[in-house]
């Protein structure tokens, strides 16, 4: 009985010490993890989530006087848009021009043709400059010190929100217009040609006060960049934040990868990509999220593609890999041919082939 007994209790040991051993393990097992987590934590496993409206946001009394300010510029834009998508050029008078010297009607015909397209043009290269203006005004508020981090800024302050996206729509619908319309760097380049012969022969020009020389100047290293508002606006937000040495320059590389993935977030979730009411808002919001990546590109030291980047470029580019392919390809082709640090040698691999 007594033997009966001790191995009893022996079994009951060994059973006690093994559930012992199991929650001693679980515990472990899951603080292990739970270290494991924190060790590998990093800000892009925090993405900010919340649906930013693109189509509905407006001002509180709060945002109103910047968003007046930027709104003046807005209102024009399409306009802008809707001139150089139907910009054609004067291209056959040009041309004529050129292939017959010494006809004094021909070349008259196409001096005609051309000063009212460098009107345009003009006016394309002083709406870039309101638009860097506005761009400033709107940085000024939501790198502020109202709230304490950018995203808040984007959640309490959507309708400015709303209109950085606007800015950021407008300059890649911009760019790719003017990249396909080699008419706008022909007519202006005839122009100056012409221009400079008329002042050697001192014959008085037509639309010479229209566009002097210190401006035709501008204009013509306006157009012979490939992305002129981008170009624009990268500088413009470059200069942002030189001038405002006050403000570290987190301030302002947050708010951009911030938006980025607000952008991405919205796109690759059912629920609130089911609350854009039009496919346009989806194009609009994958827009944005390429313009937000260049410009966090151009402005952060290293770039949007480096490791310590805090834009998940991997997720952002699989999410434009995820739409009708036609439709995207422009955006691709932004992000393999005006970033600036996509060919360093900190670019993950995985990344530059995606963009392959």
């Amino acid at each position: 009985m007594l033997g009966r007994s001790l191995a009893k209790r022996k079994i009951n040991q060994t059973v006690f010490l093994c559930i012992l051993g199991a929650f001693w393990f679980d515990i472990w097992y899951h603080n292990m993890g739970n270290l494991l987590k924190v060790l590998t934590c990093t800000d892009l496993e925090q993405e900010p989530n919340f649906f930013l409206d693109f189509e509905n946001a407006q001002p509180t009394e709060a945002e109103r006087e910047v968003w007046e300010q930027v709104d003046v510029v807005l209102k024009d834009a399409k306009g802008i848009l809707d001139e150089l998508q139907a910009y054609k050029g004067a291209g056959q008078e040009i041309r004529e021009a050129i292939q017959n010297p010494s006809d004094e009607a021909l070349q008259e015909q196409a001096w005609a043709a051309v000063v009212p397209l460098v009107g345009k043009l003009k006016k394309f290269y002083e709406f870039s400059q309101r638009l860097e203006a506005a761009l400033h005004s709107l940085l000024g508020a939501l790198t502020s010190e109202t709230y304490s981090d950018p995203t808040q800024h984007l959640e309490r302050e959507q309708a400015l929100a709303k209109q950085f996206a606007e800015i950021l729509h407008f300059t890649l619908r911009f760019d790719e217009l003017k990249m396909t319309n080699p008419a706008i760097q022909n007519d202006f380049s005839y122009y100056r040609r012409t221009l400079s012969r008329m002042r050697i022969n001192n014959v008085p020009a037509e639309g010479e006060n229209e566009v002097n020389n210190e401006l035709a100047n501008r204009i013509s290293l306006f157009y012979a960049d490939a992305t002129p508002m981008l170009k624009t606006l990268s500088d413009g937000t470059t200069k942002f934040v030189s001038e405002n040495k006050n403000l570290p320059i987190e301030n302002t590389t947050d708010c951009l990868s911030t938006m980025a993935s607000v952008c991405k977030v919205m796109l690759e979730t059912p629920e609130y990509r089911s609350r854009f009411t039009s496919e346009e808002t989806v194009s609009f919001c994958l827009r944005v999220m390429v313009g937000v990546i260049i410009l966090y590109d151009y402005v952060h030291p290293v770039g949007a593609f480096a490791k310590s980047s805090k834009i998940d470029m991997k997720g952002c580019i699989k999410v434009l890999k995820d739409q009708p392919p036609n439709s995207v390809e422009g955006l691709l082709n932004a992000l393999r041919y005006t970033t600036k640090h996509l060919n360093d040698d900190s670019t993950n691999k995985t990344i530059k082939s995606m963009l392959q």
